[in-house]
């Protein structure tokens, strides 16, 4: 198997997390290669046919995979990522059952109450620094949405909280260990007490709502999440959503960049035009680098050995732009989603696989509920300006972003 030289490749990934993978496979001429990784040997892999490897169950396992600072940021210990067969399976089916048509439409009602209601604010300022101003229209609505209660006079410090969980989980030194990790003791122990609450009977939930369901849920032995986990799978649901804050930038960039698109957005005839926007959105734009797991146990792959318990990571960047699949793949093109359903590995901006079964997002219908509501917002609802800013994307940073955040100016709502 080929191997990337270095010593240690852990700051090469970390300077270029999205395009790493990519690139070295491309050196190598291969879909997978060798390198080390916070100094354990770990194998990397793109393209679709990796994917499909990647997430057969009876290959591989995530338990124990994540390393430990996105565990304790992102991720958070004991929840779903991490559980492997028939235990993933029960606590998966847990956020599926909150994934139904009519469930995921509410939010994505809520989600545009809210921004209506932000955008109000931003009419007569200056400038609007959109990635900012997105993360409390999100958390109000999928707090709303789940029961979680949200005190006016707490909204700002937890929004803070929940954004710093994925804005600074692979931020590199104070980023990283004073606030994300702080942020993460913060939610967990605020989640905790919902929990409890509820539990005893001190919290009014909705029958069916996502607080009462997690606080509720019961494991495959038909015992109840310990607080701690159930803390961590309710920031499961709070978390996603609010980072969907990225997306929703880069819908706005997108538009921004391609005109044209908002032309058809603005055609009320042109059907499927949004969900085709935005599956090109998540396409294009970098929003997870990759995703990780371990060797189940020792097996050959096209003549590769992967010994058990050797790290695997899976890019999902470089997959998503792989021209054996995608024709031009650099060029934003929305229409090749009406000439083709993409298949579950070549397409893995939130991951691969069955939702339902495997460990690809159970998130991704919000994504698109809430990425779509924003596409029509800012095509037909909202009319504003794009100052002069530096639009470069930060392929540097996870999550990527505009260096300048994505600002805009002059806004107010668009002439029925």
């Amino acid at each position: 198997m080929p191997r990337d030289p270095r010593l240690d490749s852990s700051l090469a990934l970390l300077a270029d997390p999205y395009r790493y993978i990519g690139k070295q496979c491309r050196a190598f001429g291969t879909d997978l290669f060798e390198a080390r990784l916070l100094l354990q040997p770990a194998i990397c892999m793109t393209g679709p046919a990796a994917a499909a490897l990647f997430y057969d169950p009876q290959r591989f396992v995530r338990a124990g995979a994540a390393p430990g600072p996105l565990r304790a940021t992102l991720f958070g210990n004991g929840g779903v990522q991490g559980l492997d067969g028939a235990d993933h399976h029960h606590r998966k089916a847990l956020f599926m059952a909150l994934m139904q048509p009519a469930t995921v439409a509410e939010l994505g009602q809520r989600y545009q109450e809210q921004l209506e209601r932000s955008a109000a604010g931003w009419i007569g300022q200056r400038r609007v620094r959109l990635y900012e101003a997105l993360h409390l229209p999100l958390a109000r609505a999928v707090c709303a949405w789940a029961d979680v209660p949200w005190p006016e006079a707490e909204e700002a410090g937890r929004c803070a909280d929940l954004v710093a969980l994925f804005d600074q989980a692979a931020a590199p030194g104070r980023g990283h260990f004073f606030h994300a990790r702080a942020a993460r003791k913060r939610c967990e122990a605020w989640a905790g007490r919902l929990v409890e609450a509820v539990r005893q009977g001190r919290q009014p939930v909705r029958a069916g709502s996502a607080l009462a369901a997690v606080a509720m849920h019961r494991d495959a032995g038909g015992q109840r999440l310990p607080v701690p986990v159930a803390a961590v799978e309710l920031l499961n649901l709070l978390r996603p959503t609010v980072a969907v804050s990225v997306y929703v930038v880069f819908v706005a960039h997108a538009l921004h960049r391609h005109p044209e698109c908002a032309l058809a957005l603005q055609q009320r005839s042109n059907g499927d035009y949004a969900e085709c926007f935005v599956h090109e959105v998540r396409r294009c734009y970098p929003f997870f680098p990759a995703v990780v797991a371990r060797v189940r146990e020792d097996f050959e792959w096209n003549g590769y050995a992967f010994p058990a318990g050797r790290r695997v990571l899976l890019d999902l960047y470089g997959t998503n732009l792989d021209p054996r699949t995608w024709h031009d793949p650099l060029s934003f093109q929305p229409e090749r989603f009406r000439e083709r359903t993409p298949g579950r590995f070549d397409f893995v901006p939130q991951g691969g696989g069955d939702p339902h079964l495997g460990h690809r997002c159970p998130g991704e219908a919000i994504a698109l509920e809430l990425m779509q509501r924003s596409a029509r917002f800012f095509a037909t609802r909202l009319r504003y300006a794009v100052p002069e800013q530096d639009l470069t994307l930060d392929m540097t940073r996870a999550p990527a972003l505009p260096r300048d955040r994505m600002v805009i100016a002059q806004a107010m709502p668009a002439l029925p």
